[in-house]
């Protein structure tokens, strides 16, 4: 069954595990493989994030550089960034933050980045996450900085860079991998002082893994329990789901998606994630509703 956390963010704290909580992506980027530039102006990010709010997002992420296959990221921690430069990632993301937090002071706001000065003027404008999809490992100052802030983090799986994930070895043991590397990289977040009680693992969903290596991720999502921390699962619209959905050797599109994603996300509750990030808000939270029940019954039962 799904064990129950206390999360501490910066200024309050979330229980974890009597229902599921529902985080909605929002991608401040010209190029997201999902939503294209659709939120890349100020007014229509800040309009859709309160759209998601009213349908129940519990958590709102905010990105403002696309990871999608093939984008450029930071080579190594002693090298200079490759990606979008802090200056306009901090000018796509932070009118955005600003504006969600004057409409709506009490949503609860998740910055993505894997920069520390990102996230560090995103808290200090109000953010209470930082989601680092490097789980802390690109800016050697992320760590200290997170340890700083006293915020919730994030630390999220990621096989290899962006720009070689084509050309990545296949993997024989998809969990091993992702369970030995979260402890070794979670370990690492408490020894630069990120206290234990801050952190949620993502085994990243898509994330250097092929089409085929996210299902046995799934399958066995709860062995990552082991590791004693919440668990978050991401597989909105992912690839993998787009080629089980292909017809006429086509994948489906990233919008052609919804109820695939659904069904990923309800076998990821039914695993055991306390959180699921999704473009589709009310759906999901409609999804996640019957899948707790689910689980309240069988805890009932047991």
């Amino acid at each position: 069954m799904r064990p129950s956390f206390t999360w501490k963010l910066r200024t309050r704290s979330l229980q974890l595990g009597h229902r599921t909580l529902v985080m909605g992506v929002l991608n401040v980027t010209p190029d997201s493989f999902s939503d294209g530039a659709r939120f890349f102006e100020c007014g229509p990010a800040v309009e859709h994030a309160l759209s998601m709010l009213d349908d129940g997002a519990d958590i709102l992420d905010l990105g403002g550089e696309s990871t999608r296959p093939g984008s450029r990221a930071i080579e190594t921690a002693a090298e200079q960034y490759t990606g979008v430069p802090v200056e306009e990632e901090l000018r796509r993301v932070m009118p955005v933050l600003e504006g969600i937090h004057s409409r709506r002071p009490d949503a609860l706001l998740s910055i993505d980045t894997y920069k520390a000065e990102v996230a560090r003027r995103a808290v200090a404008a109000g953010a209470e996450i930082v989601n680092d999809i490097s789980a802390l490992r690109w800016d050697p100052q992320m760590p200290a900085a997170v340890a700083e802030l006293a915020c919730g983090v994030i630390l999220m799986h990621m096989r290899g860079r962006p720009q070689e994930w084509r050309a990545l070895p296949p993997l024989t043991d998809a969990v091993g991998l992702v369970a030995r590397e979260l402890r070794q990289w979670s370990q690492a977040a408490m020894d630069a002082g990120v206290a234990r009680d801050r952190i949620v693992l993502d085994p990243g969903f898509g994330f250097g893994k092929s089409f085929e290596e996210n299902y046995p991720l799934l399958a066995h999502f709860e062995q990552l329990h082991r590791l004693g921390f919440p668990l978050l699962a991401g597989t909105s619209r992912k690839s993998f789901i787009g080629r089980t959905l292909a017809r006429n050797g086509h994948d489906a599109p990233p919008d052609a998606r919804l109820h695939g994603s659904l069904a990923s996300t309800v076998a990821c509750i039914l695993k055991g994630a306390h959180i699921v990030r999704v473009h589709d808000v009310k759906p999901a939270v409609e999804a996640a509703k019957i899948a707790d029940a689910v689980l309240a019954a069988a805890r009932l039962s047991s």
